[in-house]
């Protein structure tokens, strides 16, 4: 069974990136850019979860949870830029069943879903994948670690979500937008560079270690492709 995830969110670079990411991981996804069509969308239609953004035009985020749980008890997980503690107790309270705040991970994200899709549906959510192996290079997403041959390699966190968002899509062009908000959790700026310095640092320790770092790969003008 493939699940519906209605997306309410008004940033449309922000709600076409989330929209593409849980697509990739098999959801169905229909999208609304303000709180009133979520709210009669989320009333009129039925989705396994509801992804809702706090801040929203027309109608905001507390307010359209408040009037849907009078009808329904559709799984809703908030998203919110305010992370501070009384937010999210507020989103809580209201009934949200979970709570994110900007800028979020989307591996942790996609991890939350499929968790609250089990406990509200049963165990048939879509299963995202936990281990990437090439040619001896290990990737275990749980634990946020990379083996060689079985032989831990020292990776920061930032590192093993850039090897992990472009090993995942092998012979993609993963556009570099993409990986700013998904890896960075920002976005691209003309002149930012981090991404780059970063993508070099992973090729190096990996060449150090003796695998092909060249298998990383810029493609000028568009992003990068894990070869």
């Amino acid at each position: 069974m493939v699940h519906k995830i209605l997306l309410i969110e008004d940033d449309s670079t922000l709600s076409a990136y989330l929209a593409g990411l849980l697509r990739k991981a098999g959801y169905h996804i229909d999208q609304c850019f303000d709180g009133e069509r979520g709210l009669e969308v989320a009333r009129t239609q039925q989705h396994h979860l509801i992804l809702l953004d706090k801040m929203l035009p027309k109608l905001d985020g507390v307010t359209l949870l408040q009037k849907l749980r009078e009808s329904s008890q559709q799984p809703v997980i908030m998203v919110s830029a305010k992370g501070a503690e009384e937010e999210r107790i507020v989103g809580l309270s209201h009934g949200a069943d979970d709570y994110v705040a900007k800028p979020f991970n989307a591996t942790e994200l996609l991890l939350r879903i499929e968790r609250l899709l089990k406990r509200s549906h049963g165990n048939t959510a879509p299963i995202t994948e936990s281990e990437i192996t090439v040619d001896g290079l290990r990737l275990a997403l749980q634990t946020q670690s990379i083996t060689l041959h079985g032989k831990p390699l020292d990776f920061t966190p930032i590192q093993f979500k850039l090897l992990w968002a472009l090993m995942s899509q092998q012979n993609t062009i993963v556009p570099k937008a993409d990986l700013y908000l998904s890896v960075l959790n920002k976005k691209l700026g003309a002149y930012d560079r981090s991404l780059d310095m970063h993508l070099s640092r992973v090729r190096r320790k990996l060449n150090d270690a003796n695998w092909f770092g060249e298998r990383l790969q810029t493609v000028h003008g568009q992003g990068y492709c894990f070869k």
